[in-house]
């Protein structure tokens, strides 16, 4: 049975670098067939994300097969002044999901299930509530079971070594959020849960697995189940930002993410994953396509969600994506399939201020000579602000207010950390450290009536549904 110790990233140790001298000098002559120009625009669109003597990094972007850029950014280690190296394994969170889907697919080209098998054929006592649950709806998050990681006292008893038995436990009982396949909503459980079906359809544990049919067979020697590694490693430390200041982030057992956030890697090992990805190694082309076609739900809308990646565009053309966010650590993963292009950023901190997204989709925008504007904030007179304020609706259960502080605009969002809003002009503003923009409207009345989030999605609109409450009014 899976159970890896608690592990308090304190006081994990940084071991010797993992290449050698001819990998090294192999990694370079494949820099050097890039385009400099680029990896020098590259490298100064991102680099004032990250301070020197602050948590930090790594990054690799590849075009054209070749490598464009390779660095490392800010510290390994900040209490012990490490610096981040390019080989430098890194937790991937959610990363992990597109691993788990992969391994399901095999099993499925070996017959050994379906995806439209449902989830009783594994557990046949699983609670399904009367609803038919498949292994579908598990990798594309439209279960409609409830995400462990968002149970009220999660983060109370995330430092348990638990089975995998005693996980699914702690969630099979709760009620269904949604009828299966009419909605899509994150789920950690149920990747939990595909973790669990690999294990009874190969006999093997989830790291094991991995490690025999997909890491050793190509070459991704940095790459395991965290506690599972095969070779020395160079690791980074994770890092959360409190009150005061920049700490090691809060211990985790790494059986509680399990098949659904707990490996660990280097940018160099994900550039092998994509690179195996881009020859149709591991699966048949139809079970690749299968992969990367987004879910519709049952009203036929698309879920924009494969199984394991996000699939989307970025500007205008079409990606492949995720992202990940665990204790002490953020990372996000880009293809542009079309224009041969892969972006991956490793950071050693789950706080906001270092945006693995962010530094992601730039590079990859940059790769592609479409690179994303930098957006200059204006000052706008308080009686403007005001005009933006008040409650806007995203859907039946959640509701974003605007509201003014002194002489700025701020989005509370609920069990979410409060935005800046930045105005461009009289009707636009951004966020710090994102390429999400922001449109208000205003309607025949001239009030401003609703307002059209723009990023990398399809655009959302979210309509003004009043004032804002009492006790959120602004504050001068």
């Amino acid at each position: 049975m899976l159970k890896p110790s608690s592990i308090c990233l304190a006081t994990l140790l940084l071991l010797q670098t993992p290449f050698s001298l001819a990998e090294t000098r192999q990694l370079a002559a494949v820099a050097s067939m890039a385009d400099p120009a680029l990896a020098a625009s590259i490298d100064a669109g991102i680099a004032r994300y990250f301070k020197p003597n602050e948590p930090g990094a790594t990054v690799i972007v590849i075009k054209d097969g070749k490598t464009v850029l390779r660095k490392a950014y800010g510290m390994a280690d900040v209490t012990r002044g490490v610096p981040m190296t390019p080989e430098t394994s890194l937790r991937l969170g959610s990363i992990t999901k597109q691993f788990t889907a992969v391994a399901i697919l095999m099993l499925a080209e070996e017959g050994k299930l379906a995806v439209t098998d449902d989830i009783t054929k594994f557990f046949p006592d699983y609670p399904v509530q009367g609803r038919n649950i498949t292994i579908e709806h598990l990798l594309t998050h439209t279960s409609g079971i409830v995400s462990y990681t968002g149970k009220p006292d999660f983060k109370a008893r995330s430092t348990r070594d638990v089975s995998v038995a005693q996980m699914i436990d702690y969630f099979k009982h709760d009620p269904l959020e949604f009828e299966p396949g009419t909605r899509y909503n994150y789920n950690n459980s149920a990747y939990f849960l595909l973790g669990a079906v690999i294990e009874k359809l190969s006999g093997m544990p989830y790291a094991r697995f991995l490690e025999q049919r997909i890491f050793v067979p190509l070459a991704m020697t940095q790459t395991a189940y965290e506690g599972y590694e095969r070779t020395p490693t160079r690791r980074a430390l994770g890092h959360s930002r409190g009150e005061k200041g920049i700490v090691a982030s809060a211990p985790l057992s790494m059986s509680q993410p399990y098949a659904a956030g707990a490996l660990v890697s280097t940018t160099d090992d994900l550039a092998r994953w994509h690179g195996a990805i881009s020859q149709g190694k591991l699966l048949k082309p139809a079970s690749w396509k299968q992969a990367f076609t987004p879910y519709r739900l049952a009203d036929g809308s698309s879920t924009h969600y494969g199984y394991g990646w996000e699939i989307g565009t970025l500007q205008g053309v079409r990606s492949i994506a995720h992202g990940g966010g665990i204790n002490g650590f953020s990372s996000y993963a880009v293809a542009l399939p079309e224009q041969t292009v892969f972006v991956a950023v490793l950071t050693n901190t789950d706080s906001g201020a270092f945006p693995s997204t962010l530094v992601a989709l730039k590079a990859a925008g940059a790769a592609i000579g479409k690179p994303f504007p930098n957006p200059v904030a204006i000052k706008l007179r308080a009686s403007q602000l005001d005009a933006y304020t008040g409650a806007y609706k995203v859907d039946d259960k959640t509701t974003y207010l605007v509201r003014r502080e002194k002489d700025a605009l701020v989005m509370l969002r609920p069990g979410r950390r409060t935005l800046t809003l930045n105005p461009t002009s009289r009707s636009g503003a951004f966020f710090e450290h994102s390429i999400n923009r922001f449109e208000f409207a205003r309607g025949a009345d001239g009030q401003v009536n609703q307002v059209t989030v723009l990023s990398e999605s399809p655009a959302v609109v979210y309509q003004r549904s009043g004032p804002l409450p009492k006790d959120t009014n602004r504050r001068d």
